[in-house]
């Protein structure tokens, strides 16, 4: 004996009925927020990249003037005298 399934039944059901209308105006909207979306996302982009760029410039002027590869002098203790 098989069981209903509530769940293909409740299904079956919302396919049967006529779907709801969309609010006017609705693709000019999700048109008008999808290209913010993207301008904001591009503005974003463009962002990191640049702070990127001035950041790789910034370390490449630090490391020219300072030398970090260049290590310390080294010191040498003196002589020591013959007893």
């Amino acid at each position: 004996m098989n069981r209903p399934n509530r769940r293909e039944d409740l299904v079956r059901r919302m396919l049967a009925e006529d779907a709801a209308p969309a609010p006017p105006g609705l693709a000019a909207r999700a048109a008008r927020r999808g290209a913010r979306i993207r301008r904001r996302r591009g503005a974003a982009r463009w962002t990191g990249w640049t702070l990127a760029l001035v950041a790789v410039a910034v370390f490449t002027v630090w490391a020219v003037s300072a030398e970090p590869w260049e290590g310390e002098p080294a010191r040498m203790t003196p002589p020591l005298e013959e007893w």
